[in-house]
């Protein structure tokens, strides 16, 4: 399907705590006659006071960010700035978090090791009204789609939520209770509860055991 293109250049807005990573994308879309980028953010009060500034067309946002997740901007963006595209380009497995993030609203994921040019159609898929994924992913939420639901998913990760997810990520990256509360913006009570679920549904009787569980998946990522 060819995109659709607007007379005028599309603005792309460019969320990402890496540096290097911000120049390549910048020189990359500077090669398109389409598309121009009109600013820059390495974390989430640079990316909504930038968002603010500049209203692009279209937003590029890594899914870790130093401050913050993507998961959670994306939901801030949403509040702040209705429909406005958000591709997520990140180096996280798309087979655990394509699904949840657009689900909490982004309209695209893409890796990080994907082509250039995968990108520039990625972003104009996205600035066209449609959603981005690679075909690998598509091919597999048609057939999920498609077969009658299971009551247990095979992955038991894909059993937790969204924000199990996350806290189970922290959990991974040694965080205690308390500097997870902190890091999520919720009390220490609450986390408390999401790690008791995590281990309810992972069938983990101990939190050792669910902190070991954590290290070894989050050591697994790339």
């Amino acid at each position: 399907m060819v995109e659709q293109r607007s007379s005028r250049p599309r603005t792309v807005f460019i969320i990402d705590d890496h540096p290097i990573v911000r120049k390549g994308l910048v020189q990359l879309l500077d090669q398109e006659p389409d598309l121009v980028v009109c600013g820059e953010a390495a974390d989430v009060r640079e990316a909504l006071a930038g968002l603010e500034r500049a209203r692009p067309d279209v937003v590029i946002l890594d899914l870790s960010l130093r401050d913050s997740d993507g998961l959670e901007l994306i939901k801030e963006i949403r509040a702040r700035h209705g429909q406005l595209p958000v591709l997520v380009l990140s180096m996280h497995d798309e087979t655990i978090y394509a699904e949840r993030l657009l689900s909490a609203g982004a309209n695209g994921y893409i890796m990080k090791q994907a082509a250039g040019d995968q990108l520039v159609v990625a972003l104009r898929r996205v600035l066209a009204g449609g959603v981005y994924v690679s075909d690998r992913i598509g091919a597999s939420m048609i057939e999920r789609f498609a077969v009658a639901r299971r009551k247990h998913a095979i992955d038991p990760i894909e059993r937790l939520s969204n924000r199990e997810v996350q806290v189970l990520n922290l959990i991974g990256r040694g965080k205690s209770t308390r500097e997870i509360a902190k890091d999520l913006s919720l009390s220490i009570k609450t986390i408390e509860s999401h790690r008791q679920r995590i281990k309810k549904k992972l069938s983990l009787d101990s939190s050792p055991r669910l902190v070991q569980f954590a290290v070894n998946w989050y050591a697994r990522q790339p």
